[in-house]
């Protein structure tokens, strides 16, 4: 169980599925996030954390996504703080970084999926 009161930078509520509530993000996988923005220095929108295997993202893939294990996050960002984010998150341990950073949804995937059978180093765009 996560002791959210151990992020000064996050809450638990921006880590919530978005449509259902429940939430079961990794604490190994926070404290990464933790170190990063304490590096980084400024705020870090959370857009996506956990997501429950019945949210509309996860239901129509034939094996359960990242967010799914509680060790990702999609963070709103662009331009040269992405370049910076990613350089950190790679500092920190990340092996796994989606960018996307066409149009106006800008953001970064950030995950600790290798645990789970996802391959990794992986880099990829949306």
């Amino acid at each position: 169980m996560i002791n959210w009161n151990d992020y000064p930078n996050f809450t638990k509520t921006e880590f919530d599925c978005k449509e259902t509530g429940k939430n079961h993000m990794q604490k190994r996988f926070v404290d990464v996030l933790q170190a990063i923005r304490t590096e980084f220095g400024k705020p870090m929108t959370i857009s996506s954390g956990y997501r429950d295997p019945t949210h509309s993202a996860e239901r129509g893939k034939s094996n359960p996504g990242a967010h799914t294990y509680g060790c990702a996050a999609d963070i709103a960002v662009s331009g040269g703080d992405a370049m910076r984010i990613i350089f950190l998150a790679y500092k920190h341990g990340i092996r796994r970084i989606g960018v996307s950073q066409k149009g106006s949804g800008r953001f970064l995937h950030l995950d600790m999926a290798e645990q789970h059978g996802f391959p990794s180093p992986a880099l990829w765009s949306y």
